[in-house]
């Protein structure tokens, strides 16, 4: 069997070696430079592409991103009730008509260009988008024209209405790239097109408006807005490779059913019926979302949609998935281990190979340059974590320390690092709610609690017993506990806040624990360890029953699973580093990725795993020397995983852990 290179018998050897501006750039800025809500004249220019065909007599509106509540209050848009949509932007002031619902729109010709060129109302802040509705495909070659498509939507990615300076002319491609970049991105805060948000102005989840944003900034990464064609790598960072293949598979699916004369067409009804989440879509841009929602569903249906004479080539037609998976490479990346993000939604990894930590911003560059942090005791990274004032903690497996840095690279523990406490082939950490950090020693049969400052708190030679031995994988409850996977003990040990074992001498045995590897906890205090040599995952109850069964959680894809992470919506994700996938199961334990599960040819034993506050899923690839992001496939979480935690434990282990923000 392959083993992976941190198994337990190899830890040791292992461890100790925004949008064009006019043509370009990433963000699209536009208004004045009042933050209040203000009658700023613009002028976007633009085509509406259906099969790279004109869309004519398509109704074009312009929307903001609700900041009320996810997904608006998800009413369907054709019930005329607004609550807590998007926000439509256009006005009467030069002309507009309005629909039934009051909403301003502009139309296109019978080029399927469009023009805004009047007032509308714009706050600084404001996530935008374009929306087309209807309109004549004029299908190619068929001598159909004049009949409009009802079912033919589609959404394009404007950006912030920020207060820098707005040009003159804007120009924006709608198609279906376009819609399925969109419908990606911002899967995590969509229930339908009129209907995307995030609780942003509601008191307490200034996160989540984080989040909002930074799926706007990676949709105009992605897509080029002036020709509505995906960028084979992101405009500012070419180590960041986009899946073009797959983005023109998927446009190809909404293509068969736009070039077609509406919902009866064959097109159509296949689209629909195969991106049915429980409310089957009526149109085109829903059923984007859908399949970005779910792009492991029904896709041997969905793939017969995309021939030879589809408009978006070269396609797949076979594929196990169709999400949007990024890879980064470059910036230092190698033998990648851990991986954390922090409230900004930066990722951050500790690599093993490099000697090095890399910081990836949240807009897809590398804050750390060319090779990363290096310096201040770095030396064998194998754990990281974020602290509640955003600073970046490794520990150092060669050099037995932990390397405290700020969040702009700068060294905060000196030029070793912090030592002693009993560190001893630290890996993984984990910070409570007091923030104070907990440390696994894999060579040292011991846990390390530090402070902040890097103060010992846990003795000389850390907190030994209870079954401690060949500690790695860690995190802390909302009472204030850790939970310590032993790979040499196949055990799952609790330790309270002060150090005292509160799972017996042995720990917890039962489960179907083999090579207990990494823990997550969810938001009532449960806790999810992947057993790296049974291909299954366990859940303890925050007393220590088993809520698995005897067998544990087993399904298609799980296969020496190595790491794990809890989304907001309580879903748990699993790297899979034997069959190089990553595998989704619901807060109940029941395998949701289907037998098609999350594969991309950058998946190269993929170890750790993380999920952002834009719903996106990221993973190290420890032979890769890359990190794939899998973007909107989760719901968006809390972030860093420390703020999710009280400072007052609760008594029965609950908090935010795993929901969102």
């Amino acid at each position: 069997m392959k083993k992976h290179p941190l198994s337990f018998s190899s830890v040791a050897s292992v461890l100790s070696v925004a949008f064009a501006l006019g043509l370009s750039g990433c963000s699209a800025n536009f208004g004045d430079v009042s933050t209040a809500s203000t009658q700023t004249a613009m002028h976007i220019q633009g085509v509406v592409h259906g099969g790279q065909q004109p869309i004519s007599g398509s109704h074009v509106y312009m929307y903001a991103a609700s900041t009320a509540a996810y997904g608006g209050n998800g009413i369907a848009p054709t019930s005329g009730a607004t609550g807590n949509a998007s926000t439509s932007l256009l006005t009467a002031a030069t002309g507009n008509p309005a629909d039934t619902n009051g909403n301003f729109y502009v139309t296109t010709d019978t080029f399927g260009d469009f023009d805004i060129n009047g007032a509308f109302a714009c706050t600084s802040g404001q996530q935008v988008y374009l929306y087309s509705t209807g309109g004549d495909p004029q299908l190619a070659g068929t001598g159909v024209a004049g009949t409009p498509n009802p079912a033919a939507s589609l959404l394009a990615v404007v950006g912030d209405c920020s207060s820098s300076a707005f040009p003159g002319v804007t120009s924006v491609a709608m198609n279906e790239i376009t819609t399925m970049v969109a419908a990606y991105t911002l899967a995590g805060f969509a229930t339908d097109p009129l209907h995307i948000g995030a609780p942003s102005a509601v008191t307490g989840h200034a996160l989540s408006g984080t989040g909002l944003a930074n799926a706007f900034t990676t949709a105009l990464n992605v897509v080029d807005q002036a020709s509505g064609t995906p960028h084979a790598t992101f405009p500012d960072n070419n180590q960041v490779t986009v899946p073009v293949e797959s983005m023109n598979t998927a446009a190809d699916f909404l293509a068969a059913c736009i070039n077609s004369t509406g919902a009866s067409s064959s097109g159509c009804s296949t689209l629909f019926a195969n991106t049915n989440n429980g409310t089957a879509p009526t149109d085109t841009a829903t059923a984007a979302i859908h399949l970005a929602q779910n792009p492991t569903s029904n896709l041997n249906a969905l793939l017969n949609l995309a021939t030879n004479a589809s408009p978006f080539q070269p396609f797949s037609t076979s594929a196990k998935t169709l999400a949007l998976t990024l890879n980064y490479s470059g910036g230092g990346l190698n033998q990648p281990e851990a991986i954390a993000i922090d409230g900004a939604g930066n990722a951050w990894v500790a690599n093993s190979g490099g000697n090095s930590v890399t910081g990836i911003s949240s807009n897809g560059t590398y804050l750390s340059g060319a090779n990363g942090y290096a310096g201040g005791g770095i030396n064998i990274p194998d754990g990281i974590a974020i602290d509640g004032a955003g600073n970046v903690w490794a520990s150092n497996f060669q050099s037995n320390s932990l390397t405290k840095l700020s969040n702009d690279g700068a060294f905060l523990s000196g030029a070793n690092g912090y030592t002693g406490g009993g560190l001893n082939g630290p890996g993984p950490i984990a910070f409570d709610g007091a923030g104070n950090v907990w440390v696994t020693n894999t060579e040292g049969v011991s846990m390390t609690e530090l402070s902040s400052t890097g103060t010992v708190l846990s003795g000389a030679n850390g907190y030994i017993g209870g079954g401690v031995n060949g500690a790695f994988g860690v995190a802390i409850d909302g009472s204030g506990n850790s939970w310590v996977a032993n790979l040499g003990e196949n055990s799952v040990v609790e330790l309270s806040n002060t150090g005292v074992f509160l799972s017996g001498a042995n720990g917890y045995t039962d489960g179907n624990l083999f090579d207990p590897f990494a823990v997550a906890i969810d938001s009532s205090g449960n806790a999810w360890v992947v057993n790296f040599g049974g291909n299954t995952v366990t859940e303890y109850s925050n007393t220590g029953a088993v809520l698995s069964g005897a067998r544990g959680y087993i399904g298609s894809g799980l296969s020496e699973p190595s790491g794990i992470a809890i989304d907001g919506a309580g879903n748990v994700w699993v790297a899979n580093s034997g069959h190089n996938t990553v595998s989704e199961l619901s807060s109940s334990g029941t395998i949701v990725s289907g037998t098609g599960f999350y594969t991309d040819s950058s998946l190269s034993e993929p170890f750790a795993i993380a999920t952002d506050g834009s719903g996106n899923v990221w993973v190290t690839n420890s032979q890769g020397n890359s990190v794939t992001e899998i973007v909107g496939v989760a719901a968006p979480v809390i972030t860093p995983l420390v703020a999710g935690l009280p400072v007052v434990p609760t008594k029965d282990g609950s908090s935010n852990l795993g929901t969102r923000p």
